[in-house]
């Protein structure tokens, strides 16, 4: 494609934006470093109306970086629960102390700083440079390669390092001069909006008569899709004590691996292993539990099964009253700690 052709995709993308784009997202007023940042993470894999929510909340309880860096873990999570993907609240935590011990308690204005902190990849690098400084930066969310792909008519999955090494070319070579904030924004609302992974609306498309995938009609075979294969299938049982003031016993669990550093209800693989954790942890008759539905969880790369097993009016024994990483929690107490969707739902339903 030539140089006047890649200088008008900006220049349509720009002319769309501006009729059509999303103009009132609580990040961009202000459109500070910090909220510019803290909404590129919150929005990894996660959609936007989804992320309004929790953006508010979480810049009420943490309004400046300084505030997020002096934090305690349990309470970013506490704000990030249910959110989902929690390896990004405890990156973004990680972060801000980074910030404030090299950088004077800013995010660094520089792309090799930046992509050094955790969680900040190129992409997320580039849109805050942009977005918040209006550095000439490009970004290759899935959003832009979904775009680049049927706008190119680029064959291959995206994530293979060679077509993405193409894509990042192409999305570097039709960066504008100016506007660069208001590129990247039109880009993700570009993708998210109209041109989507199913039915995108290509008859309303700024791009429809330099489009490859469309002239081709190649617009559902592209971007090329990952090889797939099945999901591995995963069950656990989670083991829900109540003692006679109605309070839940929750246990924090690993700080690596799913839902690290959350609180949750002590998990087992079997039957075997949830009775030999409820002899060395509760006083009663194991056998007296009450078998709940189970409930499905789907992860990246497994599904879960979650069994739940309940007691009620149950006694812990001396380890658990002693033990910082197992403790008894009233109901209202709840609201307060980082837990998992799925055992948030279980244990409140309302909430």
């Amino acid at each position: 494609m030539t140089g006047q052709g890649e200088d008008d995709f900006a220049a349509r993308l720009l002319s769309w934006y501006d009729q059509s784009g999303r103009h009132d997202l609580p990040w961009m007023h202000p459109r500070t470093p910090y909220r510019v940042w803290l909404s590129e993470i919150m929005l990894q894999q996660t959609q936007v109306r989804v992320v309004i929510p929790y953006f508010a909340r979480f810049i009420a309880a943490f309004p400046a970086l300084a505030n997020l860096a002096a934090a305690p873990l349990d309470d970013v999570l506490a704000q990030w629960s249910g959110l989902g993907y929690y390896a990004r609240a405890r990156n973004l935590h990680a972060a801000a102390k980074l910030c404030v011990e090299r950088h004077g308690g800013d995010l660094p204005r520089d792309m090799d700083a930046l992509i050094t902190l955790p969680g900040i990849g190129r992409s997320t690098a580039g849109a805050i440079l942009a977005q918040a400084w209006g550095n000439c930066f490009a970004i290759l969310d899935g959003n832009v390669k979904r775009v680049l792909c049927r706008y190119h008519g680029i064959e291959g999955w995206p994530g293979m390092p060679a077509v993405e090494k193409q894509l990042w070319q192409l999305a570097q070579s039709h960066l504008p001069t100016r506007r660069l904030a208001d590129y990247t924004q039109a880009q993700m609302d570009f993708g998210a909006t109209l041109c989507t992974r199913h039915d995108p609306a290509c008859m309303l498309c700024p791009l429809q008569d330099t489009c490859v995938a469309l002239r081709e009609g190649r617009v559902a075979e592209l971007p090329t899709p990952k090889p797939g294969k099945p999901l591995p299938q995963r069950r656990v049982l989670m083991l829900w004590a109540q003692d006679e003031q109605g309070r839940v016993l929750l246990q924090r669990r690993a700080p690596t691996g799913i839902w690290a550093s959350l609180w949750s209800l002590p998990e087992a693989g079997d039957h075997d292993d949830a009775r030999a954790w409820f002899a060395k942890h509760l006083h009663g008759d194991y056998d007296q539990a009450e078998a709940l539905p189970a409930i499905a969880h789907g992860f990246s790369h497994y599904r879960l099964q979650i069994q739940p097993l309940r007691w009620h009016a149950i006694q812990g024994k001396a380890m658990v009253r002693d033990n910082d990483d197992l403790r008894w929690f009233a109901h209202d107490q709840l609201l307060s700690l980082g837990l998992p969707a799925p055992i948030r739902k279980l244990l409140d339903p309302n909430s």
